[in-house]
């Protein structure tokens, strides 16, 4: 099979365009995925109150690289968590539909150094509680 010299280079940019077309889709974020912010951005003006909110943290953790968190929030719709001392204190958000079964989550997080972990929930009548917990790092997460 002969193929012209236009014939070969048509097929070789097909080919290189089909090979890119996978790169573009792993490389795009979620537009609409928003940052978690700081806690008042995300009460914005509103007071928080005590509630039924667990958040379950250990008092000392070794390595700040990986510390277990976990929360209860019945009722919420949605829950964030901050890392108050870390660069970024955003950390994660949790929604939950209607329809969720129970409003739980755990995670890892990493912190930079002993600091508190703060849990705050949306409840679904629109009111705010929050949760705090105190870790103590004895090897930092980020470098510390």
């Amino acid at each position: 099979m002969d193929f012209t010299r236009r014939e070969t280079l048509a097929m070789g940019g097909a080919a290189v365009v089909t090979a890119l077309l996978p790169l573009r889709a792993f490389a795009q974020a979620d537009p609409d995925a928003e940052m978690v912010g700081t806690p008042d951005e995300f009460l914005a003006g509103a007071s928080a109150g005590e509630g039924d909110l667990t958040l379950t943290a250990p008092e000392i953790a070794e390595n700040g690289n990986t510390v277990p968190i976990a929360f209860d929030a019945p009722g919420a719709v949605e829950v964030r968590i901050f890392a108050l001392g870390n660069p970024t204190p955003g950390v994660g958000t949790f929604r939950f539909g209607p329809l969720a079964g129970s409003r739980t989550a755990s995670t890892r997080i990493r912190l930079a150094g002993t600091q508190d972990v703060q849990a705050i929930a949306k409840m679904e009548d629109g009111s705010y509680i929050t949760a705090m917990k105190t870790v103590k790092v004895t090897i930092g997460g980020c470098g510390g």
